[in-house]
Parts: C-alpha cells; structure tokens; sequence
C-alpha cells in the first residue's frame, strides 16, 4: 500500500469536509501496518433508475479508495429507499413500493460497473439486515437517540417550527441508514453534503454498539444544469452517466458559464494544475480570455470519454456541430412503430420514453419543446396521425422516426 499520508492527500482532493482528518490518518497508519484495508462504504437508495454524475462525484471517490486497496462496499438502500430519505425535504416524501425499488436497484448495480472496478467491489443491500429486525429490535435502536438530537437536524427542526407534520417514520430513516454503518462494520462512509447528519448518526450509534466510529466523508453537491438546484433526477436536470454520448454532449454544452470549473474539479479525473488554468482563463481581469465555450466542449469530451470512448467523444462534437451549427440531424435515428395510429401526444411521448410522466410530457408541450416533421405541437389534446416515416422531436436533443402498420 501507498504510504499513509500520501493516501490522504489524494483522497482529500474534492473533499467538502472530514470528520477527521486526524482520525482518517490513524485508520490509514493501521492499513498499512497490519495489511488490512479499510472497509468504505457509500449507501444509494434506488429512488429513480438514473444514476447521474452528481452521485458519481462520490462514487469517484469510492474508485480512488479502491485503487489504493480498500475494500469499497457500495450499499444499495433498498429497505431505506421504500422510507425514502427526508434531507431537504418540507413535506413528507410519498413511499415507493418494493416492486419500483428493486427495479431500480438492479439497473444500478449495471450502471455503477461504469466507474468501480467490478471484482473489487461488493454490493449489498440493506434489507439483508433490516428486513429481519423484530419489533423488539426497533425499539431498541430507537432507544439509542433522542428526538432532541432529531430535531437539530435543519429540514426537522424548520419543518417542526413551521407546523409541517413530521412522521415518526421519518426519523426512523436516519437511524436505519446509521445502523447499516454498525452491520457493515465500516472504517469510512461517504455521502453527499446533504447527507452530513445521517453520516454522523452511524458514527453514533457505532460508539453505542461498542465499534470504532467511522470517518465522515462529504462530497459537494453538483449544481445541476438549471444552475440553481443540486442535480436531481425528480428536477431533470442532470446528466446521467447511461445516457448515449449525444446526450451527454449536449447536457454538457448547456451549463451556464459559472459552472464550468466546478464540473471539472468534481467530475473529471483532470490534473487541478490544469484546471487552475482554466479557472485562471475565465477571470474577467485576464488579457487572454478562455471562451467558455471551448471548456464546455473539453469537459463534453471528458465526460463522454469516462463513460464510454475517446472515439464517441470525438463524434459526439462532430454531430452536435453538425446539428446546431448546420442544423442538422443527428446520425442515428432509433424508429419505433407506434401501438395505435392516430395516437394521443402525451401518450406517444411516454411510450417512446421522452417523458417520465403525462405531466412532464405536458409541461414539455406548453414549453415548445415539442415538434412534428418540424412543426411544433401546441396542443396537449392533439392526435398525432402517423404517415409514412413521421419524426417526432422533443427538446433538442430527442430525436424518433414513428412508424405506422
């Protein structure tokens, strides 16, 4: 293994905060003298089938652990996520069914082999441990915090001076997700900012159960393309590390200026010398201004190079070139035969997968954002009669040729 302080100094690149750094030093110091690698663990509950790349900041990190030889434990809250995580919330969240979960659950153990090393890595899930509490169990995990130490968490405390219901199922989350850290026996655990309290209740309940308390690891929150809300699959607007090379391009071009660098330092595996130079670049007082525009293409390529080629990288610039510059189409054009002819436009944009919901594809029509052969559909009611090779257009980027029996 690498020396321990050297470890550190890699490992706190793009770090927000560490609770501490002090006791990460000690914990590598053991590693390296007894040969045994931490246990590091980051738990995602599979709320939605998308994992983006604000959850890979993180799970970037989780990679630089891994390479250094720790074990990387990538959690997946499959118990948790049917609770669903309250931080930020102020309202109570609505419940998945098991049924979504799961589903979710297994799209993220494919998508997530795009950043850890597969044979290195172990995936587990929560309900291994959670499912068979007894009641009795509940009760005594329960025992083990109090509603004074809830209640200075910010979105419980605003929640409960506002009068805004807070179910006591919602506080059960924070002690479900620390009880994981005690079933795993974990050296560190990582999470977004967000996730600061919860990560602190594991360290807590550790101590209670007589275990070494992990190191606390928070990683920033990714501004997501609207520039103002952190990156959110429920807000769409992200960037999600599966979708096609086009797509990631695209997003990419679309972030507003002042976001440039923070992308770079969270989401790329860039030098921070180099990065520095950019930062430099974009200031308002330097004679040699970098465009913006050229770092928003650097970055474009990189992400798309991460998460799948140099070679897609260098295609994907050609074509979005080609289709705003030229105002072209792209070169690849999936077709789908629709399942009835006329079909209703909302109906239509959900079954090509272009909207998640009938009220997205209905915001997305009262947006504009919505074409026909090149005219644009205002109607939400509209019947869309397909004749021939018919393509449907949504946003700048979606593009589907509907094809009729």
């Amino acid at each position: 293994m690498i020396d321990p302080k050297e470890q550190l100094e890699l490992l706190k690149r793009g770090v927000q905060e560490l609770i501490s750094e002090e006791e990460l030093l000690k914990k590598l110091e053991k590693s390296v003298k007894t040969r045994i690698p931490l246990r590091i663990k980051q738990g995602f509950d599979p709320t939605a089938p998308d994992i983006h790349i604000g959850h890979a900041v993180s799970i970037r990190k989780l990679k630089q652990f891994q390479e250094l030889g720790h074990t990387v434990i990538f959690l997946i809250g499959d118990f948790t996520g049917m609770i669903g995580d309250p931080s930020g919330k102020s309202e109570t969240r609505v419940r998945l069914t098991k049924e979504v979960v799961l589903e979710n659950a297994e799209t993220y153990k494919k998508q997530v082999f795009k950043i850890l090393d597969p044979e290195k890595t172990i995936i587990d899930f929560n309900s291994r441990w959670c499912a068979p509490l007894s009641f009795e169990d509940v009760l005594g995990l329960t025992s083990k915090y109090t509603v004074a130490r809830m209640l200075e968490r910010d979105d419980f405390e605003n929640r409960y001076k506002s009068g805004i219901p807070i179910s006591i199922m919602e506080f059960l989350y924070p002690l479900v997700q620390g009880y994981d850290s005690v079933a795993l026996k974990s050296d560190v655990e990582l999470g977004g900012t967000d996730q600061k309290f919860n990560l602190l209740v594991g360290r807590d309940l550790q101590r209670a159960f007589g275990q070494p308390s992990q190191v606390v690891m928070t990683m920033p929150l990714l501004v997501g393309l609207d520039g103002v809300e952190k990156m959110s699959k429920s807000l769409n607007n992200y960037i999600g590390i599966n979708e096609s090379p086009r797509e990631i391009f695209g997003k990419t071009m679309s972030i507003s200026d002042k976001h440039i660098v923070p992308y770079f330092k969270l989401t790329t595996e860039i030098p921070m010398e180099e990065i520095k130079e950019f930062e430099r670049g974009l200031a308002d007082d330097n004679d040699q201004k970098i465009n913006p525009r050229d770092l928003k293409v650097r970055l474009g390529k990189e992400l798309v190079a991460l998460y799948h080629s140099r070679a897609d990288a260098e295609h994907a610039e050609e074509e979005f070139i080609r289709m705003f510059r030229k105002k072209g189409l792209p070169d690849h054009i999936t077709e789908h035969l629709v399942s009835r002819n006329p079909i209703p436009i909302v109906k239509l944009m959900r079954e090509v997968n272009f909207a998640s919901s009938n009220g997205e594809a209905r915001r997305l029509i009262r947006q504009g954002g919505v074409t026909i052969n090149n005219e644009r559909v205002s109607n939400i009611e509209a019947e869309i009669k397909v004749s021939g090779k018919t393509l449907l257009k949504v946003g700048k980027r979606r593009f589907i040729y509907l094809l009729s029996e």
